[in-house]
This record gives C-alpha cells, sequence and structure tokens, in this order.
C-alpha cells in the first residue's frame, strides 16, 4: 500500500539523494495533447531545497513540453525508482515553474 507524506523528511530525502535517475512527469490540461516523461540523471542536477521544495537543472531538454505544460498549468511529477536494493519508489508530486538563465532567481538557485 502506498504512503503518503506531507513533507521530504531525513528517510526519505537519503533515498532520493542516492539515487543516480529520475523521471519527471507532466501533462497539459487538454486531452489532445502530448503527455510528457523525461527520464533526468546527470550528477549534481538535483537538489532538495527545504522539506517541500525541490529542483532540478534540466541540462538535457526534449523538445521543451515540460516548460510549455508547467506555464500552463504549473502540474509536474518527479519519480525516483531504487535500481539497486530492496524495490521502492517515492514519487514527488507538485507544481512548478521553470527558472531559466536570466531570471532573477536562477543563479541563486544553480549555486544549490
Amino acid at each position: 500500500m502506498a504512503k503518503t507524506f506531507e513533507a521530504i523528511d531525513a528517510k526519505l530525502r537519503a533515498f532520493i539523494e542516492k539515487q543516480k535517475m529520475f523521471f519527471v512527469a507532466s501533462a497539459p490540461l487538454s486531452p489532445d495533447g502530448h503527455i510528457n516523461l523525461s527520464p533526468k540523471g546527470l550528477a549534481n542536477t538535483f537538489a532538495i531545497l527545504d522539506e517541500s521544495t525541490v529542483a532540478y537543472l534540466d541540462l538535457t531538454g526534449s523538445g521543451v513540453e515540460t516548460i510549455a505544460h508547467l506555464r500552463e498549468n504549473g502540474r509536474v511529477c518527479i519519480m525516483f525508482c531504487a535500481f539497486e536494493g530492496p524495490p521502492r519508489i517515492v514519487r514527488v508530486h507538485g507544481t512548478g515553474e521553470a527558472i531559466e538563465p536570466g531570471h532573477q532567481e536562477f543563479d541563486g538557485l544553480y549555486a544549490q
């Protein structure tokens, strides 16, 4: 049975930070639009900023569908799954925004 957590605690953080790969999913509001699911996983491109905020640096963009979806509705899901050790899947559901180079918050986030 799945568990739902209100925040990223120390145990979830340890699991997430150990993973070498994650997946980002988004979808448009229109039923005719494409759902986007992209693998990510370059070293040091994912950060947990606090118990309810995460960020990733998208160096391998795939046609910017995720950015378009975020601008339209903000919905996003990031999934981590264990490829080693006991089976485990963690999904982080929430809202997001694309912070691109030149945005006033980019340099501060990039440093983290």
